[in-house]
């Protein structure tokens, strides 16, 4: 589905829950209250109905905010534009009215819903409780509803909720509310400005599984402006979602499926960004699963000194594509966001210049299998390198006929060139003649998050950790 505003925005991509990422300041309220303001009555399009993003009052009814509505239908929609509305959650309990004479008239209207005995207004208002963790809403007889706790059955006022459990009645209502005035034969939007504000992610996730069952009605589309990748990762498994990162005042906005890379990528970006919790611990993009595994023991050893998240990208190949995801992801959304990536050096050089704000790195020696031949590993497996070379002298002749024997033998041939041989072949045959039972991916992560907590010198001495490392990664591992 394609979106285009009358002479201002132009959307393309769109399907059933769309979400358009930016940090703030990049436009996304404007462009939403656009789409309201232009698309309301435009001939093909049904109702669109906008949702500020600072929801203030309280959820108690106000009969002037119901006369005021009465008397002017246009009057929510032009205080909805407002970034904030002071009485938001008073006119959401006016809505919770409407809600409950619209569900009783298709009841009455639809003979097939008055058989169904487990569709009543009872059952909408379960979906509401379902979001909520410890208060739920029970109906009155004055048409309005009050609140109690789960557990002890307590009532209490609206004034004594938390701002997030407030914040998710009032939008349930809104878009129950929504979905109930559609018109099935045009496109209808709901635009949610920043729903997230005020909610844990958790909670972001429970609204992300209620919006999921509410648009199941194919009466309308959703459009949700947000800078929580919280929002975004909880819609990873949902087919008919798409996202877009809105660029600084753009006007353009092409949406996509969630695919591999990004279902690997967004998870790590899943805490609200004003939280500031991704850049307690950066996303570290390495070549391959053996390094996310390296990088995970390290962290662990390192005893909170090294704060990263590792993530494998499944190949060299995909680095690139994965690291231009990420600058798109962190300039979209976060104001100094950083991030890290990981390559081995193969045969190339070691330098390498960074993707502002990743910062890039390049093993020193060939591989981060060679590390298992450096010294401080080789301690951790019990046995020196001297050692080591006697036994693998005595195992190529023990052993004339192994699969592995050509690439032993090259490495001797190559006068055991531990920083630059291509050890990948042979890396578990060199495991093994240590005598350790401990998986090299340990030993290596171990030793490297040791470094990072100074149980082992940074020494930059031929065949030395953080020679194979290289001074700019070591100097990020021990600063």
């Amino acid at each position: 589905m394609d979106l285009i505003v009358p002479t201002q925005f132009n959307f393309t991509g769109l399907s059933a829950i769309n979400v358009l990422l930016g940090k703030n300041g990049s436009g996304k309220s404007t462009l939403l209250k656009a789409i309201e303001s232009n698309l309301n009555n435009q001939q093909g399009f049904g109702d669109i109905n906008y949702i500020t993003p600072e929801r203030g009052g309280f959820l108690t009814f106000q009969a002037g905010v119901e006369q005021n509505e009465l008397s002017d239908p246009n009057w929510s929609r032009g205080s909805k534009r407002h970034n904030q509305w002071s009485q938001f959650k008073n006119f959401t309990v006016t809505q919770y009215r409407k809600l409950e004479m619209l569900a009783l008239r298709e009841i009455e209207k639809d003979q097939a819903l008055r058989r169904d005995l487990t569709y009543t207004f009872d059952s909408i208002v379960e979906k509401i409780n379902n979001l909520l963790t410890n208060i739920r809403i029970d109906r009155t007889t004055k048409g309005d509803f009050e609140i109690f706790t789960k557990v002890g059955n307590t009532k209490i006022s609206s004034e004594a909720i938390s701002s997030g459990e407030s914040e998710l009645i009032a939008l349930a209502i809104e878009c129950l509310t929504f979905e109930k005035i559609c018109d099935p034969d045009k496109l209808n939007l709901l635009l949610l400005d920043e729903p997230d504000v005020h909610l844990h992610p958790d909670l972001q996730a429970n609204l992300i599984s209620f919006l999921i069952q509410l648009v199941s009605s194919n009466r309308f589309s959703i459009l949700i402006a947000t800078h929580s990748t919280a929002i975004l990762g909880a819609l990873l498994s949902y087919q008919n979602s798409r996202f877009a990162i809105l660029a600084n005042k753009s006007t353009e906005a092409t949406f996509r499926s969630i695919n591999a890379r990004y279902q690997d990528i967004l998870p790590i970006f899943g805490a609200h960004p004003l939280s500031n919790l991704f850049n307690q611990s950066p996303i570290f993009l390495v070549e391959g699963e053996d390094d996310e595994r390296v990088f995970q023991k390290a962290i662990r050893t390192s005893q909170g000194a090294l704060k990263i998240y590792p993530c494998s990208v499944d190949g060299i190949g995909n680095m690139p594509t994965y690291e231009t995801s990420v600058v798109e992801i962190i300039n979209g959304v976060y104001d100094n966001g950083k991030a890290y990536s990981l390559r081995d050096r193969d045969d190339g050089d070691e330098n390498i210049n960074d993707l502002p704000p990743i910062v890039r790195f390049k093993t020193s020696c060939r591989s981060i299998e060679n590390m298992i031949v450096c010294d401080e590993v080789l301690t951790a497996l019990g046995i020196t390198w001297g050692e080591l070379q006697a036994r693998i002298t005595t195992w190529l002749q023990a052993y004339p006929t192994h699969e592995k024997l050509p690439e032993m033998q090259s490495f001797q041939a190559s006068g055991f060139n531990r920083k630059g041989f291509d050890l990948k072949e042979i890396r578990n045959v060199l495991v093994a003649l240590t005598g350790s039972s401990k998986p090299w991916e340990i030993a290596i992560g171990e030793t490297i998050g040791r470094l990072s907590i100074e149980q082992i010198a940074k020494d930059f001495s031929e065949n030395k950790l953080c020679n194979y490392l290289g001074e700019k990664l070591s100097n990020f591992i021990r600063p």
